[in-house]
């Protein structure tokens, strides 16, 4: 299978559901510190699409009728796939003879079964379910897995670049300097949906799973950070409001900009809010708003499940073993070597 659900989303909705009304009898369990306890291993792995098709209008859930029709449509689409295997002698994931092999098969995705509450979108605002109008001008950041898109740095991509002429040619993703999903705000991806969150009484930590990033949010009164300093993740304060935590970042650089799942655009202004409510042992809702008065003609507001997850997170050495940047960049100058040769020999 090619590697092309990593940045799209728009795959049908046939896995994970869920309902974010917390349970009337349901008693979030307190820290130590008397804190509402989101502590442990979360994942946020789902398939709803971020931006809802245009077939379901302000249709924010699928009816019961519906979900038993995407149901029945996953299970036909998984006995086609049985058939069509079947009559192949070879392994029915292997490219066809002088094709790319592309970098990811079945055994990366991740998954979860149906539920009986879908959301039609992650996005819940605006009504509609999508994203608002980019106001003219706004750059967009591009992401591809073929040819590069020639342009000037500082590059505006996760995956792929603009050319090969070194590591700062690539996107952030494949420098290993901000993860396709890890955000803020943390999007479902292809894989490594995972995130950690661990408390203090002064401080809550959001470690994801994608590049390790471990961010940091110290909770009550803090002073804000001078404007000139812009970071890749923006800076974070914290607080709670009764069962949930309350985290906004600002002070974002402006080099992550996107107007498809990581949101973040070029204006001073960006602001974050993140909500993290637990409804239940096993599900916490994470809710977060993008208020970008520089990118967006209005804000967008999304909700992404997140479920327990047991076990731990194990580190994602990215530069440790980001053999794909020096493999890459070696192709291009032996490329760049045999061009030479060929030129001064005149062919």
């Amino acid at each position: 299978m090619k590697f092309t659900a990593i940045v799209t989303l728009t795959i049908p909705l046939v896995f994970s559901g869920f309902a974010t009304a917390q349970s009337s009898d349901y008693i979030v369990p307190k820290t130590e510190y008397g804190q509402p306890d989101l502590q442990g291993v979360w994942n946020f792995a789902t398939s709803i699409p971020m931006e809802r098709p245009t077939r379901f209008g302000n249709q924010e859930f699928l009816t019961a009728q519906q979900i038993v029709e995407e149901k029945e449509k996953q299970i036909a689409a998984a006995a086609a796939a049985d058939a069509a295997a079947a009559l192949k002698i070879v392994d029915p994931d292997a490219p066809e003879a002088g094709t790319d092999p592309g970098g990811y098969n079945d055994f990366w995705f991740e998954a979860a079964g149906i539920g009986d509450t879908v959301r039609t979108s992650l996005i819940i605002y605006p009504e509609n379910g999508r994203l608002p109008k980019a106001l003219e001008g706004v750059p967009r950041q591009f992401d591809t897995l073929g040819e590069d898109t020639p342009s000037t740095r500082p590059v505006r991509t996760l995956v792929g670049g603009i050319a090969k002429d070194g590591p700062e040619d690539r996107g952030l993703s494949e420098r290993c300097i901000v993860g396709f999903n890890s955000g803020p705000p943390f999007t479902p991806s292809l894989y490594n949906n995972n995130v950690q969150i661990i408390q203090s009484k002064n401080t809550a930590v959001i470690y994801t799973e994608m590049i390790h990033d471990a961010r940091i949010v110290p909770l009550g009164e803090k002073p804000d950070l001078p404007d000139e300093i812009r970071l890749w993740s923006g800076d974070s304060r914290g607080w709670y409001e009764g069962d949930t935590l309350v985290v906004e970042t600002k002070n974002f650089n402006g080099l992550r900009q996107s107007l498809n799942y990581s949101f973040l655009g070029t204006n001073a202004e960006t602001l974050l809010t993140e909500r993290f409510t637990r409804t239940s042992y096993d599900t916490v809702d994470y809710e977060f708003t993008i208020n970008d008065p520089g990118t967006f003609t209005d804000k967008v507001t999304a909700i992404i499940p997140l479920t327990k997850v047991a076990g731990q997170l194990y580190e994602y050495a990215c530069h440790e073993g980001n053999y794909g940047m020096l493999n890459l960049l070696r192709g291009k100058r032996f490329e760049d070597a045999r061009e030479s040769e060929d030129s001064a020999a005149g062919r």
